[in-house]
């Protein structure tokens, strides 16, 4: 093993958005996305599990309900990870700020992994370090609300396409252990359980006209450089999207697919799926409802939503700015510098978008630090697995144009075989990974 010191700014400095002095704690949401093999993200968390991933052991350890993808109980997930760290032998937990790029070659091998939300000192000597400016977007965070508070005679319980995952904890662990994992037939990490694990808001042609009139007239909250104000094209706050036509929202967070309103016996025009937040089951989040609307303009529009007209709000949503490094200019496909082996950047700060891409980069960086600090030589997995292939486009992309990304097949080498389904690609393109 190898020691190491951590650095935690919190609690002594604080952020605009964290609410705990835990390591690990989610802001924007509880979800780590797709848990199947079909996914591309999916397969990423698969490898990171293999790999031996502390955040993927919390992650599926503090599951709740979320159809096909993985979320989590968030207080739960991040007490898992810091309780780990405190009480790891080798692992030295210090609460301060570093304000520099340390210059001290006994810190070193260094990985900076200080997130989105990087302090302005310490954001500004990486600036100089790196020799260039800083890229930013703005990120949105989606609100919360007491479930008990809910309507409940006007929300259905049901999962799209009715794809609902419970982990199968024998089946998966006999898989990583040398047996079958029957990829085609089913979920890649758990199986279904027959139950619905999304509450859904159904709303008619009337209600979604409401809705969005009251919306697009709504006031923002006022955010500093909002003149040039740029946001993740995945995470783009949803009055953004309705500004971009009428039927946006109901081709994207709102879409009714794969979704049968039990009373009525038809697809709604329009749906609002919110996710269980915690094990408790009593937060539940409103899904791909990230937004920058002032406290009081979220909670006039969100009670317009069939179910919502008395809920009371846990957290309202909100804005914060990520920051990021051009990966291409600085980083290897080790995730280390080109300018010094010996120091890493990782985590969304590396310029890769989500919490399993951000761990991943994080789980790589660690393990390659670790082998420099014993001499060895770093590595990272082939292109041809999620990990790799991440790694590949982060440290190679066109830096003129480069923007954060999530893992997607996209960025993967396509196979060498023939043709075949979109579905069977993806999932030869897990198998191939995995082999």
């Amino acid at each position: 093993g190898v020691r190491v010191v951590l650095h935690e700014m919190r609690p002594v400095r604080p952020t605009a958005v964290h609410k705990t002095d835990r390591l690990a704690e989610l802001v924007c949401s509880n979800s780590l996305r797709g848990d199947k093999l079909d996914n591309a993200v999916g397969l990423l968390k698969e490898e990171m599990r293999r790999l031996g991933s502390l955040v993927m052991r919390a992650a599926d350890a503090n599951r709740v309900p979320a159809g096909a993808a993985l979320a989590v109980d968030r207080d739960q997930f991040s007490q898992a990870i810091t309780d780990a760290i405190q009480s790891h032998p080798l692992i030295t937990l210090v609460r301060d700020e570093i304000r520099r790029v340390p210059d001290d070659a006994s810190m070193y091998p260094l990985v900076i992994a200080t997130g989105p939300l990087t302090s302005d000192t310490l954001s500004q000597d990486i600036a100089a370090l790196v020799g260039a400016n800083h890229l930013y977007f703005y990120d949105a965070i989606s609100p919360i609300v007491l479930a008990e508070t809910l309507d409940m005679t006007k929300v259905f319980r049901a999962s799209r396409w009715g794809r609902s995952i419970r982990r199968d904890t024998d089946a998966v662990a006999d898989a990583r252990s040398g047996g079958s994992l029957n990829l085609p037939d089913g979920p890649a990490c758990g199986v279904d359980d027959g139950e619905g694990d999304y509450l859904n808001c159904p709303m008619t042609e009337d209600e979604y006209a409401r809705f969005y009139d009251a919306l697009v007239s709504a006031e923002s909250a006022t955010v500093h450089d909002f003149d040039k104000e740029k946001f993740f094209e995945g995470c783009l706050p949803i009055e953004v999207l309705a500004h971009r036509g009428r039927d946006t929202l109901r081709f994207g967070p709102m879409k009714p697919v794969g979704l049968v309103d039990p009373r009525t016996g038809r697809t709604p025009y329009a749906v609002v799926q919110l996710r269980q937040d915690n094990i408790a089951g009593d937060h539940f989040s409103l899904v791909g409802f990230q937004t920058q609307l002032k406290w009081g303009a979220q909670a006039r529009v969100l009670s317009l939503i069939p179910g919502l007209e008395h809920a009371e709000f846990v957290r309202f949503g909100m804005v914060h700015r990520n920051t990021y490094i051009n990966g291409p200019t600085v980083l290897r496909e080790t995730w280390q510098t080109r300018q010094r082996p010996d120091l890493f950047f990782a985590g969304q700060i590396s310029g890769g978008e989500g919490y399993a891409e951000s761990a991943a980069s994080g789980l790589i960086a660690g393990r390659n630090a670790a082998a420099i600090a014993r001499g060895e030589e770093p590595r990272v997995p082939p292109r041809t697995t999620a990990i790799g292939a991440l790694a590949y486009y982060v440290s190679h992309a066109d830096p003129r144009n480069y923007q954060p990304t999530n893992i997607t097949f996209g960025i993967m080498p396509a196979l060498a075989e023939g043709r075949r389904s979109k579905g069977d690609r993806k999932i030869a393109l897990s198998q191939r990974a995995l082999a």
